[in-house]
């Protein structure tokens, strides 16, 4: 069935491309034109034309491209009609296709008819809808790596070395009676060793590409007037929270993402901690104290100009519910006034050793400085080469592959039947195969395709 769809954002705007795919889109596209066959067309030449609806009324002049089978991004014949952004235009152009024997696409059925047409495997698929939806120089090279192809490589050389295995094993099988090796089992053995060495590089960098992906987490936190509303809307350089003297304002978080130097950060602006009787910001402070467990970072606001404030109770509670990978950062806010307490004042308290840094939320004093020590606290390399994963599908077919491997090189350590291991090492091979769609059931090809948007 040939389909169509608006492949550009809805909404008004100077062009909006829409895409036909099918064996029918030449026949379909060329009723809607006077004196051009698609059919007769060069492929990938630009023609301007007069499109026409099927009561012969001009509805818009149009660009018109032709790729011909096997050569466009489906596989299929496609034609994408370039016409201006009116939303008329476009459901007009969309109604007489269906009228001339198109259907409307589903959500993502491009892209699902590329993968079923052997253009790209399934984690390439993925890799299109994330460099959509990619929001930084960083997120951008990740996906574009992915659908280069090169995290497919990765999975095709390791598929490899384990088929390698799987032929000596299976051939073993065939020759049982006879008691036969055909390769030693410490020759095996290594090679597992270097498979698995593979898949979990591949996990470990899972974080590191989740943070890219999705940003990192940096809760603000610290007493009622503190500062932290005045920091996010200085970092944000827009008034997104509102900053009153009254103290519990803030009840609930404020997330905003800022980019700082092609990484994405997730500032957090929580409830202020104290002890309070109010139902509602009890609620808030509790809602912090959550953001603090989950946070990459933390921001421990403190008021320069405020020696009553009891800071350290929060402080030691923060350090106990903290992640152990977590960073820690006490800052010392309001330095343009007359302040009381003084940096060496904090040190001296508790024994603290986590960095701190004087600020002015308000007047943006060291602000530079705060941001360039959470770039060093992240580290990302946003000029690495090697493979890096982001995808929690990807995730836990390479964990499940992991465990596979490991039983397989139990099962060699420990003399169990070929048989036993042979199945151990099928299985890994199909975990590895759910991540490029070789062994993936239709369930999750429907799952992922239908969260692309229609037109994709």
């Amino acid at each position: 069935m040939t389909i169509c769809a608006v492949s550009t954002p809805s909404g008004v705007g100077g062009v909006a491309i829409i895409r036909i795919s099918g064996q029918d889109a030449s026949k379909i596209v060329s009723k809607l034109l006077k004196d051009t066959n698609l059919n007769n067309v060069e492929p990938r030449k630009i023609l301007y034309k007069p499109l026409y609806d099927l009561n012969n009324a001009l509805i818009d002049d149009v660009i018109i491209v032709k790729f011909n089978s096997p050569h466009s991004y489906t596989g299929e014949d496609v034609i994408e009609i370039h016409c201006h952004g009116s939303f008329y235009i476009q459901q007009h152009i969309i109604n007489t296709l269906v009228n001339c024997g198109c259907r409307v696409a589903k959500a993502g059925e491009f892209t699902q008819r590329a993968f079923l047409n052997n253009k790209i495997d399934l984690s390439q698929a993925e890799a299109i809808a994330d460099l959509i939806s990619s929001s930084s120089k960083a997120s951008h090279k990740m996906a574009i790596t992915q659908m280069k192809g090169q995290f497919s490589q990765k999975l095709k050389s390791i598929r490899q070395e384990l088929i390698d295995i799987a032929s000596y094993m299976e051939l073993e099988l065939d020759f049982s009676e006879e008691d036969v090796q055909f390769v030693p089992r410490e020759q095996i053995l290594q090679l597992c060793h270097i498979v698995k060495t593979e898949i979990t590089k591949l996990c470990q960098s899972f974080e590191l590409g989740n943070v890219i992906k999705q940003g990192v987490p940096v809760a603000i936190v610290g007493a009622p007037n503190s500062g932290k509303s005045t920091l996010l809307n200085t970092l944000l350089n827009e008034e997104r929270s509102i900053v009153s003297n009254i103290e519990g304002t803030t009840r609930d978080t404020i997330e905003e993402t800022i980019n700082i130097n092609g990484i994405i950060f997730r500032f957090i602006d929580t409830a202020g901690l104290r002890h309070t009787q109010n139902q509602i910001e009890t609620l808030g402070i509790e809602r912090a104290y959550n953001k603090i467990k989950t946070a990459k970072i933390i921001l421990l606001m403190i008021d320069a100009t405020n020696t009553s404030q009891n800071f350290i109770e929060y402080y030691n509670k923060i350090k106990q519910i903290q992640r152990n990978d977590s960073t820690l950062i006490i800052l010392l806010n309001k330095i343009d006034c007359n302040t009381t307490l003084s940096l060496t004042d904090l040190q001296k308290i508790n024994n603290i050793t986590d960095t701190i840094i004087k600020i002015s939320a308000k007047k943006g004093n060291n602000i530079e400085q705060l941001t360039n020590h959470l770039l060093s606290i992240v580290n990302i390399d946003t000029n690495t080469n090697d493979v890096i994963i982001s995808n929690a599908r990807h995730y836990n077919a390479l964990l499940l592959a992991q465990q596979s491997i490991e039983l397989v090189e139990h099962g060699i350590q420990n003399n169990i039947s070929t048989e036993l291991i042979t199945l151990d090492l099928r299985q890994t091979l199909h975990h590895l195969g759910e991540i490029t769609g070789d062994t993936t059931s239709e369930d999750i090809l429907h799952n992922i395709f239908s969260n692309f948007c229609i037109g994709k």
